[in-house]
């Protein structure tokens, strides 16, 4: 029986994993992926990320594998509307830290490893959670074989799904796209549209430096920011989903916009679309959301990963005193699922904003946006504007 079990080994997982662990509980994390993803989805870490990261003992290696953000600027039709310094925030880091995600993981996979051997189980998968009132009962997923070698086939194949693991809490952090959050019949609403975009990495031809750019331009925004080893990533506002689109493609659209020619890239360009929701509730029972599990955000402005630690560093102290003292458990995740489902709203109207402001514009809209623009760069603005983009207020 642990005291917790989580089902995801992804950024949120796994950080929220080496966060029980530092409080001394025992703490399991499943993972259905055999290998990690080495896909550079999310890349920006905010300052109060980096707090959290700090707590969990990866700070300095995160920071010795990325890159500083101190600076963004917006530009429109060759010129620069305004820039925002992140040095004017206060703490420790005064930055947005920029690494893509695969490598974060492998961070904190490596923290979690040392301070809980053997306590990430690879290649499981679950398909339901049973909350039997002192603890939930974890189930493999129907058809798949878990790595015990039991043949998780199910009614049909003569046998029920095997019983994984027991815990008094079990965390779901199985991601967007997971199940589980629906199979134990939490419901989630939406929170707004949404719009596509294409992106890539290409060889970074310096001109920026370490500063992240914005192009509003009429046909809509195109977005670049830094990453390690002389990399940099070009995304772009599409009027459809581009799945089939080519680096070539992406390449002459950043160009009919800003004038930029990329350099050749042998990347494959990613097509999203983004979704916005929240769940009704993050706490079920026994039963916890934490993550793109319970609310999903769009990537623009780079709050997806980094709300869903904000929520790790506020549910492990809930967990731990919820363990520690039961009779108190109730209010204290109730506490914990009032907060960070006002958060997760918050950081929907940001995220609203930012794709609002990067939808194509022209004639008096356009004017109108580059002159907020133009304001919002300029002090006292400026400074509450580096606040909000670097999620201070969460």
């Amino acid at each position: 029986m642990r005291d917790v079990i989580v089902v995801g080994g992804g950024p949120v997982g796994i950080l929220l994993a080496c966060l029980l662990a530092e409080r001394g509980l025992d703490v399991e994390v499943f993972e259905r992926r055999t290998e990690p993803s080495m896909l550079s989805r999310a890349i920006g870490i905010h300052p109060p990320s980096m707090g959290v990261l700090r707590q969990a003992g990866v700070a300095e290696e995160v920071l010795a594998r990325a890159v500083r953000i101190e600076t963004g600027s917006v530009q429109s039709g060759g010129h620069t509307l305004g820039r925002l310094s992140f040095a004017q925030t206060t703490g420790l880091f005064p930055f947005v830290v920029a690494l893509p995600q695969h490598e974060t993981e492998a961070v904190l996979r490596a923290r979690f490893g040392r301070l809980r051997p053997h306590g990430l189980r690879s290649g499981v998968g679950v398909g339901m959670l049973h909350d039997r009132g002192g603890h939930v009962d974890v189930s493999a997923e129907l058809g798949l074989v878990a790595e015990t070698g039991v043949d998780a086939s199910g009614p049909e194949g003569g046998a029920a799904p095997p019983v994984l693991g027991s815990a008094r809490y079990v965390v779901v952090a199985d991601g967007a796209h997971g199940r589980l959050r629906d199979a134990v019949g939490i419901a989630s609403r939406p929170l707004g549209g949404g719009d596509t975009y294409l992106m890539a990495d290409y060889p970074d031809a310096g001109e920026h430096g370490t500063e992240a750019v914005l192009f509003f331009e009429r046909g809509g925004v195109v977005e670049s920011f830094p990453l390690p080893d002389g990399r940099r990533r070009w995304v772009a506002l599409t009027s459809t989903l581009m799945t089939d689109a080519s680096i070539d493609d992406l390449s002459a659209l950043v160009r009919e916009r800003t004038g930029v020619l990329l350099p050749f890239s042998d990347a494959a360009p990613a097509s999203f679309s983004v979704r916005q929701r929240l769940a009704s509730t993050m706490v079920q029972g026994r039963m916890v959301l934490v993550g793109d599990a319970a609310h999903e955000i769009s990537p623009i402005g780079g709050q997806g990963m980094n709300l869903g630690w904000l929520d790790a560093v506020a549910l492990a102290p809930a967990l731990a005193h919820a363990l520690a003292q039961p009779t108190e458990a109730g209010v204290t995740l109730a506490g914990y699922d009032r907060r960070r489902r006002r958060s997760a709203r918050m950081a929907a109207r940001q995220a609203g904003f930012n794709m609002a402001m990067g939808r194509p514009a022209r004639g008096l809209r356009l004017r109108l946006r580059n002159g907020a623009v133009r304001l919002l760069a300029q002090p006292p603005l400026n400074g509450l504007l580096a606040r909000a983009f670097t999620m201070r207020w969460l």
